[in-house]
């Protein structure tokens, strides 16, 4: 008998299919794209290796029952027959988060997470005379509900903290770019890992970094302090020291060279910073420069990664400071292949390349495009 279950890994819109490529070379079976989500089928051990080596999931959650229902007593009911003492222990905790769509039975998430409690705390009431605390900031189980219309999918929260949170990245900005969607642009550019990679306005390092992780075959969350499936009771602590080691087993050398500019000798220092807690033993070479100034001085392949400033905070005019963006790719940047990501669309006009992409994400709430531009000799004459 199989002791695989079914398992959905939360992503950002547009990287369903990316991800699904990562689960796909990771050994998952049974996969299939949702909205801003994979579904997919391993064992505890592939659990344990999808939340370690997915780069672009944000979480990874168990789902343990699904049921239909007609009203608020119904749904107490189908909560109260899960044997949730499988899953939990009545001296330890537990958190509720609930997500509600389109139900005439349910308009808040918090009465709907409240009633789940109440038929949780319910059952070890009359089983065991005694109850599991709820607990909002260290629980030993995170439940998660999601009610769409009169179905109800619960489900067990494996991860804990977003994903996102690799454990490298102490040192921060005003607007830091998310290590998932970094990750994400970088595999969907398409890099090679045979040229060099810059990030010309690389803030504290993300793109960088994560760059560096890829191209060594360095799992994103090795760093990481802790997941949700540690505190479960069927947590087996041996058999995730192994699947750690197979893991970095399989790392990789890496002959070339990552660089970034920054403008910011504060950011350049916090990016640094990063790149030594992260241990990646790549060549990441940090320089205080103006990319607007900057000139490659070979024809050497180039990958270029920017994620500059997307609207009228920053002192200078933000179409000029695009425009200027491609008059220094068009003319000191030969030999590129170019990706920004920007949330400013009305700006993208000013950058005056032909892009050869345009994809639809989002950065946090904001719509955003990424851009490809190949640049070489003659592009400059492409405009849009």
């Amino acid at each position: 008998m199989s002791d695989n279950f079914k398992m959905i890994a939360k992503t950002f819109y547009g990287f369903e299919e990316i991800l699904s490529e990562e689960l796909l070379k990771l050994g998952a079976q049974k996969i299939i794209k949702g909205n801003r989500n994979v579904s997919f089928y391993g064992d505890k051990g592939f659990m344990y290796k999808s939340n370690i080596s997915l780069r672009t999931a944000l979480k990874i959650i168990k789902p343990i029952k699904e049921f239909k229902f007609k009203d608020i007593d119904e749904y107490y009911k189908k909560i109260y027959e899960i044997k949730w003492e499988d899953y939990l222990d009545f001296n330890s905790s537990f958190l509720i988060n609930s997500v509600v769509f389109n139900s005439k039975i349910f308009n808040n998430s918090k009465f709907t997470s409240l009633k789940a409690k109440d038929a949780i705390v319910d059952r070890f009431r009359n089983k065991f005379k005694n109850r599991p605390s709820i607990n909002s900031f260290n629980p030993e189980l995170k439940i998660e509900i999601h009610v769409n219309r009169n179905l109800c999918t619960i489900s067990l929260d494996s991860s804990g903290e977003s994903l996102h949170k690799r454990g490298y990245k102490k040192y921060n900005s005003a607007a830091p770019l998310n290590e998932v969607l970094a990750a994400g642009i970088i595999l969907m550019s398409a890099w090679d890992k045979k040229s060099d990679l810059l990030d010309p306005m690389c803030g504290t390092g993300t793109f960088l970094i994560e760059a560096a992780m890829i191209a060594r075959n360095i799992a994103p969350n090795l760093n990481r302090l802790a997941f949700a499936f540690e505190k479960w009771k069927d947590w087996d602590n041996e058999l995730f020291e192994t699947i750690e080691e197979s893991v970095k087993s399989k790392e990789i050398e890496f002959e070339h060279k990552l660089y970034g500019f920054d403008i910011s000798s504060a950011m350049i220092k916090k990016a640094e910073k990063n790149i030594e807690i992260s241990g990646l033993g790549v060549d990441i070479e940090i320089v205080k420069k103006d990319f607007l100034t900057s000139i490659k001085t070979d024809n050497d392949k180039l990958h270029v990664l920017i994620n500059p400033p997307y609207d009228k905070r920053i002192s200078a005019d933000v179409n000029q400071l695009y425009k200027k963006i491609g008059d220094t790719l068009k003319n000191n940047y030969l030999y590129s292949d170019v990706w920004i990501i920007t949330a400013n669309l009305e700006a993208i006009k000013s950058i005056g390349l032909k892009s050869s992409k345009k994809i639809k994400l989002f950065n946090a709430n904001l719509e955003s495009r990424l851009l490809n531009y190949k640049i070489y000799p003659g592009s400059k004459k492409h405009k849009d």
